[in-house]
């Protein structure tokens, strides 16, 4: 170990290899807490490409693992530590290194924070969509091992789709660029987007070009309660088969209304079965929101609240945003991210609720009711055994449910540790060879992020 210290610091500033114990214990869990987490080796904080190609060489020369890690702010225990592993964390490369509002394109370092990304554009008249809710500290290296989505993905889409090339360190310290920066491009393999969502089991992104887009206009909102999580579904039926698209389309059941309101006194009352809110940018917000509005008071709204300004706007966005910090409140938190076809969305969230009721915990349903990516948050207390047995059983049923209402386990928070089980009843047989030979050939001595998405890959 002292050989594998040795060889880290000699390619590498002297502040850039910690192994001081305390340092080593604060890097080795992401926000996945009560997943397993191993002690590395040494945190090493690299500030250029070719100081990871030094760290991924050393670690390739001596079979150590190698856990990428941006602001940690994972929910599946994706940047969890690994025993004797060296976590490579990329906080220190956060430069913006081009802004380009003609080619309507930027190219940054994975160690910038997703929000300070979008301000930076917005002052050329530009946007950057992904929002995740932890824009305020999450990374877009994060961003894209995860492929994380955000409140606009109903109308914008997701990391990926903004992701138009990358710089990628192999295992084997050797620089790989996919992509272009051009509006079209076919050539090859899609080799670019093979890393987007791959958790840093494939290569480390050292730099990404990701494409912008013309700066919207200034959002409002409107937020409507529903007697019956069915009456909001409807809604949200009636809304998407109508041809509209909101910039943001969000849904809360019971439980979370109430947490919330633990948090901060909003006046949301306490007896609501679902609040939707709803965001548009269009040309004529105003004229979109009322529009919205009336479908929901058509399928079954006991009241509407339309803003009128930005103010009011983000007043009413303000109870989606609290809502993680209101169940982490009440205890520890596992957060779901299960995805189903939007038809199916009222069965999943009255699932979950029979779920909650048959393994007596609190499970609270909030999401992205506009593309059917639901986080079912299942609140316990860790101390309790009993307790902590129930919600991971009630959370393992909830993926399976989301399986067989046609979805998938994981829409963005990604695999990391905490759903690798359930990635195996996900993936077919020939997908999951094929996953095995695509690691194999990108990482043959198996020395990136082990443990995470699938084992024996």
């Amino acid at each position: 170990m002292a050989d594998l210290i040795t060889q880290l610091r000699s390619g590498l500033p002297e502040t850039a290899v910690q192994t001081d114990p305390d340092v080593l214990e604060s890097y080795r869990y992401d926000r996945a807490h009560f997943c397993p987490a191993g002690v590395p080796a040494a945190v090493v904080l690299p500030q250029s490409t070719e100081q990871v190609q030094h760290v991924l060489r050393v670690a390739s020369a001596h079979r150590v693992p190698v856990v990428p890690q941006g602001a940690r702010s994972g929910l599946s225990g994706g940047a969890n530590a690994v025993d004797g592993c060296i976590v490579l964390s990329l906080t220190k490369m956060r430069r913006i290194l081009e802004i380009n509002p003609v080619d309507r394109l930027c190219v940054v370092e994975p160690g910038v924070i997703n929000a300070e990304l979008s301000r930076a554009v917005a002052e050329h008249g530009l946007f950057y969509p992904p929002d995740p809710s932890s824009w305020e500290m999450c990374t877009i290296g994060g961003n894209i091992a995860t492929n994380s989505g955000g409140l606009c993905c109903v109308k914008y889409g997701v990391t990926a789709q903004y992701v138009l090339g990358l710089e990628v360190v192999l295992a084997s310290g050797e620089v790989l660029r996919t992509g272009r920066r051009t509006v079209k491009g076919v050539a090859g393999y899609d080799l670019t987007h093979l890393f987007v969502g791959s958790e840093g089991t494939l290569g480390v992104v050292t730099q990404a070009t990701l494409a912008l887009r013309p700066a919207p206009k200034p959002p409002l909102t409107m937020a409507a309660l529903f007697p019956t999580t069915r009456a909001a579904g409807a809604a949200v039926t009636a809304i998407i088969g109508s041809g509209h698209v909101p910039s943001l389309l969000e849904i809360m059941d019971n439980t979370t209304i109430r947490a919330v309101n633990e948090v901060k006194d909003l006046g949301l009352p306490v007896d609501a079965a679902a609040l939707l809110i709803a965001q548009s940018d269009a040309d004529d917000p105003a004229a979109h929101i009322a529009e919205l509005a009336r479908l929901c008071r058509e399928n079954g709204a006991d009241e509407v609240v339309e803003a009128s300004n930005a103010t009011e706007s983000h007043m009413l966005l303000e109870a989606r945003r609290l809502s993680l910090v209101a169940f982490e409140r009440l205890g520890t938190t596992l957060i779901d991210d299960v995805a189903v076809p939007r038809s199916r969305m009222v069965d999943l969230m009255d699932g979950v609720a029979k779920i909650a009721d048959k393994h007596e915990v609190m499970i609270g349903v909030l999401g992205h009711a506009g593309d059917g990516n639901m986080h079912p948050t299942v609140v316990f207390d860790h101390h309790d055994a009993d307790a902590a047995r129930r919600a991971q059983e009630a959370y393992g049923e909830i993926m399976e449910l989301g399986l067989r209402l046609g979805g998938t386990i994981t829409g963005e928070h990604g695999v990391g540790i905490l759903k690798r089980p359930w990635l195996l009843q996900e993936l077919s047989p020939v997908s999951q060879r094929v996953h095995a030979a695509i690691k194999r050939a990108l990482d043959p001595l198996g020395i990136l992020n082990p443990g995470k998405m699938l084992e024996h890959a």
